[in-house]
């Protein structure tokens, strides 16, 4: 099943009525600034049948969104759940002046 894309705005709301934030960048990036809340699942890290959570509603990110993007079909495969892609990553969080926790 394909990802959706959605806003920052559209995350937020997900995530506050307990959506999975998926944070696919690496452990480093993630430990330099992450979204309060974020799991770290890096996308090196995730083969073949590989799940990353249980919840209904999972929303996967990167920095920009191009690594989400690029490996959305990977992703899908590893979300038993509607799941979907924030666009513009992390950038667009912050850019939307949502909070990020830095290392």
């Amino acid at each position: 099943m394909p990802l959706k894309h959605i806003t920052a705005a559209e995350a937020k709301r997900l995530v506050d009525d307990g959506a999975l934030l998926i944070d696919i960048r690496e452990t480093n990036e993630y430990a330099a600034e992450n979204i309060p809340g974020a799991r770290n699942a890096p996308l090196s890290r995730l083969g073949a049948g590989a799940t990353v959570g249980d919840a209904p509603v999972i929303v996967f990110h990167c920095k920009s969104g191009a690594r989400t993007r690029m490996n959305a079909h990977a992703l899908a495969n590893c979300a038993d759940a509607e799941a979907y892609i924030l666009d513009g990553g992390i950038e667009a969080w912050k850019n939307a002046g949502l909070p990020v926790k830095r290392g």
